[in-house]
């Protein structure tokens, strides 16, 4: 492994900056504390910045030489809205909220990455260094991009790193193409007519129709779907009634929908939406039908992420980057940025747990797990690629 030395050098610092940001998570676009100990300390630095894009962000702007030229380097600071288990010295001190997900540790990477750059970097151009709000189901990365990122902070290529458990220290894992999957969630009310229990007949059962709906929608997948294109449709929810004697009056589905490219995410809406119009028709029952598209599928630029794969192969070493690593069903608002810009979206292995301190929850090391906790060894390894990353690149 091949880190920079000022790098490792500054690790007990980074440490400390993670640590703190742990201690005190912050819910999508309210990350106020978090966004001004950014600020200070691309500040301290002697980074210029702009601040308030995304409600929150902070982008950081590196200049070197006389170069037109630009990169985008970007790492998300929101928590999530859950109860941390760990009971060790930097666990969240505000109940029902924790950095499950790293973002904590991708903030101090980026840190890291931006102090080196400033004060060593060999380079001609210009690195932004995007601190992105609400990445957890606010869609930060969009508001960013509609507050005017892009325009801006023009840059040829936006680059984005994730850390991923069990997954080596050490490691890093990547694929062109599809990485992770669209976010999409789904809602229908169907409305009957209620009746006695004992009597049936004389109601429209809504609860039969949305049984039916749900069945039926499985069909989408395996029968409307090309087996080579991945989709999940699952109906995470089912509520009706209130009383064992009693037919309701309505009956609801809710869940989710998965897929890695937008022509089989309309397809299967538009499959959802009639099947779910004729099976209530058909019952003499009404609907309500609604389907919201969060995040769209992220979606790694083949040239970009040639470009990553070299790079942390010069770090880690050839063995230790899976360059085909399998895609996730997983969502990321970075595909927002994507979507506008060429770049890449890798993972860096967090490991498999023993490096949490004492005093750690009963659960596994994983993400979105109350007794996750982002692996400090990672900070010089992230830190140092994205400092290859953009040296490279300029």
């Amino acid at each position: 492994m091949k880190l920079i030395d000022p790098i490792i050098a500054f690790q007990s610092e980074l440490q400390q900056i993670r640590r703190d940001i742990h201690a005190h998570p912050e819910l999508c676009f309210e990350e106020q504390r978090t966004a001004e100990v950014v600020a200070k300390k691309l500040t301290e630095w002697g980074i210029p910045i702009l601040r308030g894009m995304g409600v929150t962000g902070v982008v950081g702007i590196i200049k070197k030489g006389s170069s037109a030229r630009a990169i985008g380097l970007r790492a998300d600071m929101d928590a999530l809205p859950m109860q941390e288990l760990n009971t060790f010295a930097h666990a969240s001190q505000h109940a029902g909220k924790m950095h499950a997900c790293g973002h904590d540790g991708h903030t101090a990477m980026l840190l890291g990455a931006a102090h080196h750059l400033a004060q060593h970097g060999s380079f001609d151009g210009t690195v932004y260094v995007i601190f992105q709000p609400a990445e957890e189901g606010g869609g930060g990365a969009k508001k960013m991009i509609d507050d005017g990122l892009f325009t801006q902070c023009p840059m040829e290529a936006v680059f984005g790193m994730h850390n991923w458990p069990g997954v080596a220290v050490g490691s890093f894992g990547v694929t062109p193409g599809p990485m992770m999957a669209s976010s999409n969630e789904f809602e229908v009310i169907v409305r009957g007519k209620g009746a006695h229990a004992a009597q049936p007949y004389k109601g429209i059962d809504p609860i039969m129709v949305a049984v039916q709906i749900a069945q039926s929608w499985q069909t989408i997948v395996s029968r409307n779907t090309n087996p080579n294109d991945a989709a999940v449709l699952s109906v995470t929810q089912i509520h009706a009634g209130s009383a064992t004697n009693v037919i309701p009056d309505d009956a609801s589905l809710i869940g989710t929908v998965r897929t890695f490219s937008v022509p089989v995410l309309d397809m299967i809406e538009q499959r959802m939406r009639e099947i779910a119009q004729h099976t209530a028709a058909a019952f003499g029952a009404e609907l309500d039908f609604s389907f919201h598209r969060n995040y769209p599928p992220l979606i790694n630029h083949p040239k970009e992420t040639a470009f990553a794969v070299e790079v942390m192969q010069a770090v880690v070493g050839h063995d230790h980057v899976d360059a085909t690593v399998e895609p996730t069903m997983g969502a990321e608002d970075f595909a927002f940025m994507l979507q506008d810009k060429p770049g890449c979206y890798v993972f860096i292995g967090n490991g498999e747990g023993q490096h949490r301190a004492f005093g750690h929850g009963l659960g596994p090391c994983n993400l979105h797990n109350p007794s996750y906790d982002f692996n400090d060894d990672l900070l010089p390894i992230g830190a140092t690629y994205w400092v290859r990353l953009a040296e490279s690149y300029l």
